[in-house]
């Protein structure tokens, strides 16, 4: 059950933040939004095609756990990808959009107790929100483990207590990293799996950014795992084609597990899913099987990772990242940052304090701006060149 004094200390949502911080003032130049991670790039021009023709499907209620057609194109995108097998059928859900998922398998499979107690959810700090909710929702106590330049931008689950890993009931991860566009190495996977076995939790792995990278594919948890001999009900892969494919209106994701995880996900999903319109789930099967326009959208990001790197590589503390489509630039402090760069020129960036939580009077976030290389290229090089201008000229 869902107590609404669970959520009474919540902090404002990050956007609804920053327009409190920045929208009382005038920007100082045409506006370049670089805050919100909504991809621009063109997605495949068929696609509207494959609805229209699909879109008798309209007249009925969707599949709740998906079309076979769509899980299969799923199943067979794990099997190209990650040379692994899920099974269509039992291994496989759909969901509408990453978010539903990550939040509904925490509703599904957290347990009420673990060792007796309160059962820990932890998430790394900066995070994506949808973690800590969740947690608080089951009635579980997050608990936020840094993630800093000093871990290399992923937490280190690794060097907490033994007896909070025992407490441990999930642990959320994302590679490639929202902020940091840090990727979680094969030994990391090893670590973390090893760790949920040793201690009895589960891994929730939020891999969407997980094909937007510079030059080699990331290693997917799915293939660490499968590779370790571990049972796939210890990790659920969440994945999606807001990013990969630049649709993230579609609402098309999916997760991977174990088939025991998957029919208490199914249970709940039968009462509580929003499954995707039968039209939608065909256009995201064709989606999910065609690779040429990843490769090209891939090509445009590099471009991306490109011109950064020109403008900002003298920035003290710049890290260009390693995959995804953020930039985690250092700062004196975020709020002020991101508030005298509107002011002054139109540039509307996310200070990272706003995807973070404080922690023993830290916030790691604190002294970073988050900035979304989403718009058009040529716009995202004005408004660089003006960031770094302002901020660090």
């Amino acid at each position: 059950m869902i107590f609404p004094e669970r959520f009474s200390n919540l902090p404002a949502y990050a956007f609804p933040r920053l327009r409190a911080l920045l929208d009382p003032h005038a920007p100082g130049g045409d506006v370049v939004h670089m805050t919100i991670g909504e991809p621009k790039h063109a997605f495949p021009q068929w696609l509207t095609d494959v609805i229209v023709e699909n879109a008798a499907g309209f007249n009925s209620y969707p599949a709740n756990e998906g079309t076979p057609e769509l899980r299969q194109a799923i199943s067979a995108w794990i099997q190209r990808r990650y040379g692994v097998t899920r099974d269509a059928d039992t291994q496989v859900l759909t969901l509408n959009g990453t978010r539903e998922g990550l939040y509904n398998a925490a509703m599904s499979l957290c347990p009420e107790t673990k060792n007796g107690g309160q059962p820990v959810v932890l998430a790394p700090n900066p995070f994506y929100q949808v973690y800590m909710v969740a947690a608080i929702s089951v009635g579980a106590r997050p608990h936020f483990v840094p993630a800093t330049a000093e871990t290399g931008h992923l937490p280190d689950f690794a060097g907490l207590p033994a007896e909070l890993l025992d407490r441990t009931a999930i642990a959320y991860v994302c590679s490639p990293a929202n902020p940091q566009g840090a990727v979680a190495p094969r030994d990391y996977w090893q670590t973390l799996l090893g760790l949920a076995e040793k201690h009895d939790f589960r891994v929730f792995a939020d891999e969407c950014y997980c094909e937007i990278y510079r030059d080699a594919p990331p290693v997917g948890a799915m293939q660490v795992a499968d590779e370790m001999g571990i049972d796939p009900d210890r990790l659920l892969s969440f994945h999606s084609l807001s990013k990969r494919s630049n649709l993230p209106g579609l609402r098309s994701g999916f997760v991977a597990t174990g088939a025991g995880n998957m029919a208490r996900l199914k249970q709940l999903r039968a009462y509580s899913g929003a499954p995707l319109p039968g039209p939608l789930q065909a256009a995201a099967a064709r989606v999910w099987a065609d690779e040429a326009h990843v490769v090209e959208n891939r090509r445009l990001y590099a471009e991306k990772y490109d011109i950064a790197d020109a403008l900002l590589s003298g920035v003290p503390g710049y890290a260009s990242p390693q995959a995804g489509f953020f930039l985690w630039l250092p700062v004196e402090d975020g709020e002020a940052a991101a508030l005298k760069l509107w002011t002054e020129t139109g540039v509307r960036v996310l200070p990272g304090a706003y995807l973070s939580q404080t922690v023993d009077g830290a916030n790691p976030g604190a002294g970073y701006i988050r900035v979304a290389m989403v718009a058009p290229k040529d716009e995202m090089q004005r408004g660089l060149i003006r960031l770094r201008d302002c901020l660090y000229g």
